[in-house]
């Protein structure tokens, strides 16, 4: 069932882009429409352009917003045009959305902004101890993304406007259980077969070719034996790694940063604690909720009368596997390791104290703190390593900033030359031979920027090509500039038949033995439909969606899928590369009868359909407006291989 997640993970990646990105509407989207005016148009809604500088500007605050929740991963993975091209469609559909809202007349009411504005987690962490909010914070925190709380609340009201495009058609998707089981007992059905596989790799001892043969099919496929125009460049790279090796810290500059931090740099408070946790689902009906908060109501007041039971109480009830059997401990943590509602009661509550009942989404948990450990003070020579590393990313960040800007201007005032921005800003100019214009094709032991596509637009670019001027400086991945100059070029051409002929006659043979093992697959699967008695097939298989290792999953497929009112059935299946099978059906097998419960199964599947319902009708809006990707898909030529 997950053979094509496992074997396209290049197209997963660009999924996984797009279920790990919060949306534009919150924080940190202001400033969009300032670049609607400029630059190149990347899409286009209702007549409405969306333009290069409004896409770098989305996909940099989506990656500085990644970068913020999760420090440790490496932006690297979301500098790619797959990563960019999810950006892009990101916007797209923010932008049909919104003008779909429009034209709907969608309108959002103060009492549903309300609601939303309180079920904000960030928001929700500006109240106070009485649980109002805290104005003061709550402007600060908006001025910091640059905005009013009248902006954002009126954002707030686009994005609601928005949802309820889609919320019509997703909220009255219907799918019965009845319809459910069907599917699912279709899905599972197995099928037992018999099947023999032609293969391409038999053939080949009875193809023979010809002079005439190869030189028709070299002719006839020139564009397989291209050689893609090329180029011997000389290049320039200004990247982080230079410019730190250009900075000198002053001892000053150390002990103010250390006397600014001591906070930061002495660590964090943590504590160990213990809890009794009682699991819900989302799904679990009310009832059933409430059963389970009735047990936990019950041990909180035993332990309210004997607080010295806890450890033997959290083994007898909780149902935390990691921590029931150590009395419900979780040894110390800081905060951002826990969930918010527990992480604010348990840093709330004093040495000793036990909580009232936390709900979270796992759960209802009794929580209580068995130790406190408050942050040491560093000296600053135990932390000068640490604070020499921060201090020096500091200035190289403003560092780069400025020598950027001396960077592009050397390259272009001076275009016939790269040596005098290499020489006043102490930088190598580096040579290489046979850079293709093909992105796919890699140099071993080379920059992956080689590859960049912005990179391979400037360099084969006519002026580029032509003049032999320097290219602009390209910014082929964060704090790295590129400036490059063709030395000589090599435009692109057929290659000569005798250089390539082996490749010729190999895809010549692949070609031909391919379609003979169809031919005779097909003239097989003829005969031995009109006389049965005088096919000599092997014993019998099963075959089913669940088990695909051993069969092509093209094979499974045809198979499940071939009518079967009147048995046996005979199916030929042309497997490309692979060969052609003849398969012939013999009978319908139910699937196995599963003791565990399908409700999961169901669940997912009538989620997958309202998703699909909802897909289809974004899909119908994006007709509707007129909305146009410029950017070709990176994706595209992965699918077209398959």
């Amino acid at each position: 069932m997950f053979d094509f997640i496992r074997q396209h993970t290049k197209i997963m990646q660009f999924l996984l882009f797009l279920l790990i990105f919060p949306s534009f509407v919150l924080f940190g989207i202001d400033g969009y429409n300032r670049f609607l005016d400029q630059g190149e148009t990347v899409a286009t809604v209702d007549g409405q352009k969306i333009n290069q500088p409004e896409l770098d500007n989305a996909h940099k605050n989506e990656v500085d917003r990644m970068r913020a929740s999760m420090p440790n991963v490496d932006v690297k993975f979301f500098d790619t045009p797959i990563a960019k091209y999810a950006t892009l469609e990101k916007l797209v559909k923010q932008k049909v959305l919104s003008v779909a809202s429009d034209k709907l007349n969608l309108q959002v009411s103060d009492q549903r902004l309300a609601g939303a504005l309180a079920a904000d987690q960030t928001i929700a962490s500006l109240k106070r101890a009485d649980g109002t909010l805290d104005m003061e914070r709550y402007k600060g925190l908006l001025a910091s993304q640059g905005m009013s709380p009248e902006q954002f609340e009126s954002r707030m009201r686009v994005d609601l406007a928005m949802q309820q495009v889609l919320m019509g058609v997703s909220a009255t998707g219907t799918s019965n259980s009845a319809m459910l089981e069907t599917a699912l007992n279709a899905y599972y059905e197995k099928r037992e077969a018999q099947v023999i596989k032609f293969s391409p790799l038999e053939q080949l001892s009875h193809i023979k070719s010809t002079p005439e043969d190869l030189q028709a099919y070299y002719k006839a496929h020139s564009a397989l034996f291209q050689s893609p125009e090329q180029a011997s460049i000389e290049y320039v790279v200004l990247d982080m790694p230079a410019v730190l090796r250009g900075i000198t810290l002053s001892e000053a500059d150390l002990k103010t940063y250390y006397e600014q931090n001591q906070s930061k740099l002495s660590g964090l408070e943590t504590r160990r604690v213990s809890h009794i946790l009682f699991t819900i689902s989302k799904d679990q009906p009310s009832a059933d909720k409430d059963k389970v908060k009735q047990k936990a109501l019950g041990v909180l007041e035993t332990l309210k009368k004997s607080p010295e039971k806890f450890a033997a109480l959290a083994k007898e009830f909780s149902q935390d596997p990691g921590s029931a059997n150590k009395g419900g401990d979780l040894d110390y943590f800081g905060r951002g390791a826990m969930v918010k509602p527990f992480e604010d009661t348990a840093f709330s509550l004093a040495k000793g104290q036990m909580s009232e009942l936390v709900e979270t989404d796992f759960g209802y948990h009794i929580i209580k703190v068995v130790d406190i450990k408050s942050p040491k003070t560093v000296s600053f020579e135990a932390s000068r390593a640490e604070i020499e590393t921060e201090v020096k990313r500091q200035q190289g960040q403003k560092k780069f900033a400025e020598l950027a800007e001396t960077f592009t201007n050397l390259v272009y005032e001076q275009p016939d030359s790269l040596k005098p921005a290499a020489d006043k800003l102490k930088l190598n100019v580096v040579s290489l031979n046979d850079l293709k214009r093909d992105a796919s094709t890699a140099l071993s032991g080379q920059p992956s920027w080689l590859k960049n596509p912005k990179f391979l637009t400037a360099i084969f670019a006519a002026d580029a090509v032509e003049k032999k001027h320097n290219t602009q400086a390209v910014e082929v991945a964060t704090n790295t500039l590129v400036a490059a100059r063709i030395r000589e070029y090599k435009a692109a051409h057929t290659r000569d038949f005798d250089d390539v002929k082996e490749q010729v006659e190999k895809l010549w043979k692949k070609e031909k033995s391919e379609l003979l093992a169809k031919q005779t697959g097909e003239q097989k699967l003829k005969a031995w439909k009109e006389k049965p008695e005088t096919a000599n097939l092997p014993s019998a298989v099963t075959l089913s969606r669940e088990k695909t290792k051993d069969w092509p999953s093209k094979l499974v497929e045809a198979v499940l899928r071939a009518p079967t009112k009147s048995l046996p059935v005979w199916v030929g299946v042309d497997l490309g590369a692979e060969g052609y099978s003849v398969v012939k059906i013999l009978k319908v097998a139910p699937p196995d009868a599963m003791a565990v419960d399908r409700s999961r199964e169901k669940a997912q599947l009538g989620t997958w359909l309202s998703d699909a319902e909802s897909a289809a009708y974004y899909d119908y809006l994006k007709d509707r407006f007129k909305a146009t990707l410029k950017t070709p898909n990176p994706l595209e030529p992965l699918v077209s291989l398959k």
